[in-house]
């Protein structure tokens, strides 16, 4: 009885404010207009020094730092190395060169109070060998998962092309030069190969040699297509060879290669689909078939 007293007081509470809010809606409104007009004009002088943040004050200077150890740790990791790793990857724009080594070196932390944790629960052995392997295991995985995104990024990069050669194929035969076929090409497809592709614009439109731009282009794709690809180009420049026959040997040399691949994909599955078959389907068959055989027989003897 006390609890549904106690529900009807606060419902009749909750209705009385919302009724006092509604009903007050005019004169605050009005109030806030009379407060706006008379401050009109007025600026605040902050005579103080401005508040620097968190970020700035702590975790940006511990980011460097821990950069810089795994820098001396590992001298053949650099700057420019790590930074090219993140360009194939993608994710220059997204994780920069000091928080990727930071994270590195945190991995390395985690992992090594995790072998310190575990071995102690082992024994003497794991007590040295855990926080070795688990320390080393931290600090590449990052390194790890930056191969596969980087990987998988070539792949899809890879399927792109030929779509993307045949448009700048037309474009070119259409009349258009080269940098109007780029232009073209990032106005009309987007994904992988394309943010290259406007990368390698921007750089030719700050003043940088196409052929300069397009051997970037191959580095931070590392594909033999790419490659192929930027070296035809640059010898079309040289040489003066018309790139609209140059574009439509490469696409079509591009799909001839993007069919080999799948079909050397097809041809793998059926030997990757063995192992599970082989460890999860054939028991079960083998336990439903000879399963009433066995039974029987255990019932002769």
């Amino acid at each position: 009885m006390t609890f549904y007293f106690l529900l009807g007081f606060a419902c009749l509470a909750a209705a009385a404010f919302v009724v006092g809010e509604v009903v007050t809606v005019p004169a605050r409104e009005r109030e806030s207009a009379v407060r706006r007009a008379s401050n009109y004009g007025r600026f605040r002088v902050n005579t103080g020094e401005r508040r620097v943040p968190f970020r700035d004050r702590v975790v940006a200077p511990a980011t460097a730092s821990l950069a810089g150890l795994v820098l001396k740790l590992n001298p053949k990791t650099s700057v420019e190395t790590v930074r090219m790793r993140l360009l194939s990857a993608g994710l220059s724009d997204r994780i920069s060169v000091n928080t990727f080594l930071a994270v590195k070196a945190v991995g390395a932390a985690v992992g090594l109070f995790a072998g310190l944790v575990f071995g102690v629960s082992v024994g003497p052995l794991g007590t040295l060998v855990l926080p070795a392997a688990f320390a080393v295991g931290g600090f590449m995985t990052p390194s790890i998962i930056l191969s596969g995104k980087t990987k998988r990024r070539r792949e899809r990069i890879k399927a792109e092309l030929p779509d993307a050669l045949d448009l700048l194929a037309v474009s070119v035969e259409a009349g258009m030069g080269f940098d109007g076929a780029l232009v073209k090409l990032t106005e009309y497809m987007e994904g992988e190969l394309i943010d290259e592709f406007a990368l390698t614009l921007g750089e030719i439109r700050v003043g940088e040699g196409r052929q300069d731009a397009l051997k970037k282009m191959a580095e931070r794709v590392d594909a033999p297509e790419i490659s192929s690809f930027t070296r035809s180009i640059i010898q079309a420049d040289q040489l003066g060879i018309s790139l609209g026959r140059i574009l439509r040997v490469q696409a079509a040399d591009t799909r001839l290669r993007r069919q080999a691949a799948a079909e050397e994909k097809a041809m793998k599955a059926p030997v990757k689909m063995l192992f599970p078959t082989v460890a999860f389907i054939f028991p079960s068959m083998f336990i439903v078939i000879l399963g009433p055989a066995l039974l029987n027989i255990k019932k002769v003897f």
